[in-house]
């Protein structure tokens, strides 16, 4: 029988046996899974991105589109996750935001630019590169802003720019359109107009155009819950039978919204000047 050595004395042995600067470093604290599931989530989201450029490489982008809209999913559900678990971390808001860029920037940039755009190489490469930074500057401006202690509470009600997912979203409306019963044609001619679109929502993303977030949506009236079910149920089954019919009518709907969520937008910000104003008012 061996004599037992330092390892097998237990902690207080062990930790006997080591000089103070190793104590430190071996001195790691636990980590709890309410922290660590939604990173995974956000993991998950970044190989679905991945995954979106590999089948875009081997031309099967209906795989492709269908990766990138489950990488939008995920990233909704990450969030939500982490605040409901109580979870956020800072090591998980950087994740988030590098597995984002990919997702949402680079992978919906190729898809376009290997379908289509690349029939006009300098031109359908510039417009798939100015869609990614405006994807990279966006999601940047989005880490510096959100913790800003100054900001009126009703701006969480509002994204600062097209988010990032529903710009990767909305710039695949002309491969929905080409994949689904229209069955546009990805032809040379067309891509100039595919080209100025792809701008369009770059530009969008990068600009400071209010978008309503939904983010503080978080009771439903009891009311309501029933419509609700059968709207998100079919919702579902749309996208399982005309799936990518349902994207383009959702690509346009949100589209359309916005001049909407600007109009509310504007009609706070008067209503906080005025109040401001009412304030500075002397007696």
């Amino acid at each position: 029988m061996t004599e037992p050595s330092s390892f097998d004395a237990g902690p207080e042995g062990r930790d006997a046996q080591l000089s103070p600067s190793e104590r430190r470093r071996l001195r790691f604290r636990n980590i709890p899974i309410r922290v660590v599931l939604p990173n995974l989530v956000t993991l998950l989201a970044l190989s679905m991105g991945l995954t979106a450029i590999r089948y875009a490489t081997e031309g099967k982008f209906d795989t492709a589109v269908t990766a990138v809209i489950a990488a939008a999913v995920l990233d909704g559900l990450d969030g939500r996750i982490a605040r409901a678990l109580k979870g956020t971390s800072r090591f998980g808001a950087e994740l988030d935001s590098l597995a984002d860029f990919v997702d949402f920037g680079v992978a919906p940039a190729l898809l376009l630019y290997l379908w289509s755009l690349h029939e006009i190489k300098g031109l359908g490469w510039f417009a798939a590169l100015v869609f990614a930074i405006a994807g990279a500057l966006r999601l940047a401006r989005f880490n510096v802003t959100v913790d800003d202690p100054g900001r009126p509470a009703w701006h969480s009600d509002f994204f600062v720019g097209m988010p990032a997912p529903a710009g990767a979203v909305t710039v695949l409306l002309p491969l929905y359109l080409n994949l689904s019963v229209v069955d546009l044609p990805g032809s040379k001619a067309l891509v100039p107009l595919f080209i100025i679109y792809v701008l369009a929502i770059a530009f969008l993303m990068a600009s400071r155009i209010p978008h309503l977030s939904g983010k503080r949506i978080g009771r439903i009236p009891r009311e309501y819950v029933i419509l609700v079910l059968f709207c998100v149920g079919v919702t579902a089954l749309l996208l399982a039978i005309y799936p990518m019919e349902t994207l383009v009518l959702a690509s346009l709907a949100y589209l359309a919204a916005i001049p909407f969520g600007v109009k509310r937008y504007k009609e706070l910000e008067r209503q906080e000047a005025e109040r401001a104003a009412e304030k500075a008012r002397p007696a």
